[in-house]
């Protein structure tokens, strides 16, 4: 901040702020303070006359520094943005002051004290961030793989305006789509079979004077980052350039092979669901053993799925397609008999009706069971089945056995990233790329990479278009982001983006490897290369830094440092302890505000300092906030875990493992390790807060006053 910049505030008394403040006593506070200009009191800051106020106050100039005491940084936000290059401090008086403490008392005047000397310490260590727009910016999208997924992806990117990449490894289009003869369905009434219009989008998309195709291509490298993706392909080592990716490379059948108890490879009439379909598109349904055609076929449903020896998990469309082959088998041969073993049959949605349908064939027998094994006996495959419906163990003479396996994604490797975290895409226990599997489905954790159909997720032909979809849309609101310097989820919008003091860089390599994101690449030596538009902003990388080299504009050590340093603490004899909390703007600050909303109370000793990530926190804060007096420092982050997952992918879990570097701290100032605490919630946990607060209010004062105090 240079010396001629001035800090406008502005205090909002409405909500029963001034009822529960002394709104003039924290007016005149800001008045004494250093750089502070305008002060100004409003009984609706948010209402016109607010908002003209403040316009008023910041005129014409085009850069100003404002001090919002008011609501939530939550709420109110469009009016709040002003026009021009205003960086904007939201101080919660209304949330986290009086909603939480009872009106009119010490220390919840001394609580809003606090947090508006804290609001103004940061304006006055911050600036506004420049965006960073790459020198040579693309606008097309590289979608890799050819089936459903790519081509819907093709088809409706091309249609909004966009070019597109188009590349496929084998010689023709259309993917695993080739081997259907009719889909399950897709629209009501939900009861027939749909037509595989696969060749009608292949057409279309050959079509399209925006889509350029590549088949018989494979990707050699990938190199840069959002808007400018190089891209070095097989054919004749072509480069491409490329704003943004759609990986759609689709999907395996588990290996059934591994399924020996099931009889497959040791019997020529076991055969996967995969093996059946393409019989059924080429009309050559016969028994492998002997070509006649079958009269029994037995269907055991999750073979090797839901099976923590195999797959565990469903692939959600192995029943409806089991169904649709018996619907298929029948109409081709009337007289054969169709014989069902489920673990649960799973039909999502609208596809019960169809399950409904089909049950009223009487020559299809389904029943929930066990396969025990698969055998040959007197020269017929015999399937023995435990725990159905109807006995405690039954045997089924059979022709044909199908095997229904489960969905294994592909492509893993297929972008051959040159990042330095490796060549593929990080991806989930089962090998599905994810970025964030709750809130952010298309996203991967390498920017501008999206996934889209079955590489993504188990899903049906019509469910993988409707995915296809969505991944496009995302890849087109990554380039428009690029183009204007500003990050995607979870930070959206943000212009900032992190800047490197090297001449103080030791090469340890903690900012490379602890990204989620991949945003560094490094030297040799260790030294990190930032690619800008990969990162989203999280300020993990700053935490791990030991050196306080990497920084943002907006969001920086200083700021923080100086926030924590404007905090008053009373001496040990005031009887008055402070808590320091660090919480994840994501996930803790909105269950904070939602207590507040709620009027749930907790201890009025605790300071709240919102951060981007939990993981973001850098040990500096520790040290300064344990020698500035503080007698308890908490963390409360996203909860991490298989059910929950930090918005930036592990930052909780980082804030764990580094667990010991803190400790460290704390015997090296010689503190109680007690003295720091990290806590996990979910957004929807707000009624868990006063007890996280008051539990630990009452800790430290069983641990009693930190001795910093004393110097």
């Amino acid at each position: 901040m240079s010396q001629g910049d001035q800090i406008g505030v502005f205090i909002c008394t409405g909500c029963k702020i001034g009822n529960a403040l002394d709104c003039q006593a924290l007016a005149d506070m800001a008045t004494n303070e250093d750089q502070v200009g305008t002060v100004s009191l409003h009984d609706q800051l948010c209402g016109s006359d607010g908002l003209q106020l403040t316009e008023d106050a910041i005129g014409d100039a085009e850069s100003t520094k404002v001090l919002i005491a008011a609501c939530s940084s939550r709420k109110k936000t469009r009016e709040f943005s002003f026009s021009g290059s205003h960086l904007v401090e939201r101080v919660n008086l209304r949330e986290q002051v009086i909603w939480c403490q009872p009106p009119l008392t010490e220390d919840t005047q001394m609580m809003a004290s606090d947090y508006i000397k804290m609001g103004l310490a940061r304006l006055k260590a911050v600036s506004y961030p420049k965006p960073f727009i790459p020198d040579t910016l693309s606008a097309d999208i590289l979608i890799v793989g050819g089936g459903i997924s790519g081509l819907t992806a093709a088809l409706v990117g091309s249609k909004a305006g966009y070019s597109i990449i188009l590349i496929e490894k084998e010689s023709n289009l259309g993917g695993f789509m080739n081997f259907i003869s009719k889909k399950i369905p897709g629209q009501a009434p939900w009861t027939d079979e749909a037509p595989n219009r696969i060749n009608e989008l292949i057409k279309e998309v050959e079509q399209e004077a925006r889509v350029k195709i590549y088949t018989d291509t494979q990707i050699k490298s990938i190199t840069g980052q959002p808007g400018e993706f190089v891209i070095t392909t097989s054919r004749h080592e072509t480069e491409i350039m490329a704003g943004s990716i759609i990986s759609a490379t689709g999907w395996e059948p588990y290996d059934a092979a591994k399924l020996d108890f099931l009889g497959y490879q040791k019997h020529p009439d076991v055969v996967s669901s995969v093996e059946l379909e393409k019989q059924l598109n080429d009309h050559k349904l016969s028994c492998g053993s002997d070509n006649r055609p079958p009269k029994t076929i037995v269907f055991i449903q999750c073979a090797g799925s839901r099976d923590s020896n195999h797959l565990p998990y469903c692939s959600s469309m192995c029943c409806a397609t089991a169904l649709k082959q018996a619907r298929l088998v029948r109409e081709k041969h009337p007289d054969c008999r169709i014989f069902m073993i489920y673990k649960d049959i799973r039909m999502p949605g609208q596809m019960e009706q169809y399950y409904h349908h089909v049950q009223t064939d009487s020559q299809l027998f389904l029943t929930k069971g066990i396969v025990d094994k698969v055998e040959v006996i007197d020269e017929r495959l015999t399937v023995s089945v435990s725990d159905t419906l109807i006995h405690d163990q039954i045997v089924i003479k059979a022709d044909v056995v199908v095997l229904s396996t489960g969905m294994v994604p592909t492509g893993s490797e297929a972008l051959q990233l040159s990042y330095r975290q490796g060549k593929g895409l990080p991806a989930l226990t089962y090998d599905f790329p994810d970025s964030h599997f709750i809130c952010f489905p298309y996203e991967t954790r390498r920017t501008g990479i999206f996934v889209a159909g079955t590489q993504r997720a188990p899903q049906n032909s019509t469910e993988a278009q409707t995915d296809a979809r969505g991944a496009v849309m995302k890849a087109i609101q990554l380039i428009e982001s690029v183009k204007t310097g500003r990050a995607v989820h979870p930070r959206a919008g943000d212009i900032s983006s992190p800047t490197l003091y090297l001449q103080r860089c030791t090469d340890c390599k903690r900012c490379t490897e602890e990204c989620p994101f991949g945003m560094y690449d490094e030297t040799e030596k260790g030294t990190p290369l930032p690619n800008p538009t990969r990162c989203r902003r999280c300020g993990i990388c700053m935490g791990s830094c030991p050196e306080r080299v990497i920084n943002f504009d907006d969001f920086s050590i200083q700021a923080v440092s100086s926030m924590i340093k404007a905090i008053e603490v009373p001496d040990e004899f005031e009887e008055k302890p402070r808590i320091l909390a660090f919480v994840c703007e994501n996930d803790a600050y909105p269950a904070i505000d939602m207590a507040g909303q709620r009027r749930l109370q907790y201890s009025a000793f605790v300071r709240i300092i919102p951060v981007r990530c939990i993981g973001s926190i850098n040990k500096i804060w520790i040290s300064d906030a344990l020698s500035q007096g503080f007698d308890g420092i908490l963390q409360i982050g996203c909860k991490p875990g298989d059910d929950y997952q930090c918005h930036f992918i592990h930052g909780s879990e980082l804030t764990e493992t580094r667990g010991e570097n803190i400790q460290e701290t704390l015997q090296t100032m010689m503190l109680e390790s007690e003295r720091i605490k990290t806590e996990f919630v979910e957004i929807s946990e707000f009624d868990r807060i006063p007890q996280i607060i008051n539990d630990y209010a009452e800790e430290i004062e069983l641990i009693g006053p930190n001795p910093f105090k004393e110097l």
